[in-house]
């Protein structure tokens, strides 16, 4: 898997998990459990993976959701 994007916002997250499944690309969010260790403080960002093989597919969804400003750079 291959990382999407990068954020602190769960509300972005919850969305962008419901657009993507909906579109039937299965995602991973990494980092859930980091807030145990840096004390919830909510500063460690939770990384949102996709296959890598959806990634343009993916990539496109959340751009065309006006979500795109939130994606990582192009590998």
């Amino acid at each position: 898997m291959i990382e999407l994007f990068r954020t602190n916002d769960l509300v972005l997250i919850s969305a962008v998990e419901a657009l993507l499944t909906s579109a039937g690309i299965a995602t991973f969010v990494a980092d859930t459990h980091m807030s145990a260790l840096e004390g919830s403080l909510g500063f460690l960002p939770r990384r949102v993976l996709v296959e890598r093989d959806r990634l343009a597919q993916a990539r496109r969804l959340v751009t065309d959701a006006g979500f795109g400003c939130e994606l990582a750079d192009e590998v």
